[in-house]
């Protein structure tokens, strides 16, 4: 007889036996509070695999009492929607079908608008599960109709009750006792990247590989665990949510000055082989959070970005892990770059106007007769390379887009120029 895999053996039958997720189904929790009361509406499940989206999907059916439909968008169409909805027979389901449909966002726009018919008319109460960021894959219309819920990576001390349930589980179907040393177990818990379900498989995986000592013992090894658990807790999706987070995290990281932090996510990145995302964050917080406190931050980091991708990895870990650094410790500042946004803000509210006759360009014959260039000073022929002359357009020449920054290069570039400028 075949036996279903051990994470479906071992599936929660209550919410108070689902790994993690205390945030949405923990004693006050607003989830469980609305399967509790046994009225479920339209609701989207968005979180990673593994984290207990389908279990809780079927506890919320057990609650209601209510026979859930499970459909795969992968495979699914609205032909089989149709059918379920065919076959109802409206006596034994007069609330219609409660309709699990798993990984919605391969659902496109036209398939998505035909569910929403069945949602709308009441012959179906939706919950949809996605790994994917609803707010980007799941159509409007369905959104505005469905409340979306959260569900987190399982952290490994959450995952660990469920790896301890399927040991005993293992122990007793197989009549021998099971050998789980401290170690292995928090491997397993720690490499399965917040996935249970992955979790779970490792540990069935171990014992079926465990040779039986004496008949009565199975011992799971070290060696085994870290095998299986090779690069199994790296989360990551070059198209994904988990991409976006990770060099947003990157970024702000090195924003805030946190060198490990920034290393952390570095080598996050680097480890699933995505040099090229890691080079251009790099490259872009080197001048938008460097910037003019530490100029030469840019040049280095352009630098290191350029060795590394002649390098290729591994080596390319060197000159990033020079520049992450050299940046995340450096003093910050966006002065240029939110001076860049002022003035951009003034181009886009329609507040620009003519170029001043004095700068136009007066390198072509007849420029003279329209005054091009006209009354313009050349500067470098003045003391100190500077004399004033109006720059902005007639209708902001009195517009102030930059602010020194408060870091020391910047302030003395500020007393430079008050200085010379007579401010001083």
């Amino acid at each position: 007889m075949v036996k279903n895999p051990l994470p479906d053996r071992i599936r929660p039958d209550t919410l108070n036996d689902i790994a993690g997720q205390s945030h949405i189904i923990g004693t006050d929790g607003l989830l469980r509070r609305i399967i509790e009361k046994g009225v479920i509406p339209n609701m989207i499940f968005y979180g990673p695999s593994g984290t207990g989206k389908t279990t809780v999907a079927r506890i919320a059916a057990a609650r209601t009492e209510r026979t859930l439909y499970k459909l795969n968008a992968t495979t699914a169409s609205i032909a089989d929607i149709r059918h379920i909805v065919d076959s109802l027979d409206t006596m034994l389901a007069p609330d219609g079908a409660l309709l699990y449909l798993d990984e919605i966002q391969y659902f496109n726009k036209k398939q998505q608008q035909s569910l929403l018919e069945f949602m709308e008319n009441g012959q179906i109460t939706l919950i949809a599960s996605t790994t994917e960021n609803p707010y980007f894959t799941v159509f409007n219309a369905i959104l505005s109709r469905a409340t979306v819920f959260e569900f987190k990576p399982v952290t490994p001390e959450e995952c660990r009750p469920a790896a301890e349930r399927a040991l005993a589980l293992l122990a007793e179907e197989l009549g021998a006792e099971i050998i789980c040393p401290e170690e292995v177990l928090d491997r397993v818990c720690r490499s399965c990247g917040g996935d249970v379900r992955k979790a779970v498989s490792a540990i069935e995986l171990l014992a079926a590989a465990a040779p039986i000592g004496d008949g009565k013992t199975v011992t799971l090894s070290m060696d085994d665990a870290v095998t299986v658990s090779q690069r199994s807790a790296m989360r990551y999706d070059r198209d994904g949510d988990s991409h976006y987070d990770i060099l947003s995290a990157f970024q702000k990281s090195i924003r805030g000055s946190d060198p490990d932090a920034a290393l952390h996510y570095l080598a996050r990145l680097l480890d699933a082989g995505d040099i090229i995302s890691a080079c251009r964050r790099l490259l872009v917080t080197a001048n938008e959070d460097v910037g003019l406190a530490y100029s030469q931050a840019a040049v280095v980091a352009k630098a290191c970005v350029d060795t590394a991708l002649q390098l290729g990895l591994p080596e390319a870990v060197m000159p990033l892990s020079h520049a992450v650094v050299l940046c995340a410790t450096a003093p910050k500042s966006n002065s240029a770059n939110a001076a860049y946004g002022q003035a951009l803000s003034d181009i886009q509210a329609g507040r620009s106007g003519d170029v001043p006759l004095h700068l136009k360009d007066s390198h072509y014959a007849g420029a003279a007769k329209l005054g091009r260039g006209e009354g313009y000073f050349y500067t470098h022929n003045a003391p100190n390379h500077y004399k004033p002359q109006q720059y902005l357009p007639d209708a902001l020449k009195h517009a102030v887009y930059y602010e020194y920054g408060d870091n020391k290069a910047e302030q003395a570039a500020k007393a430079y120029w008050d200085k010379l400028k007579g401010k001083a």
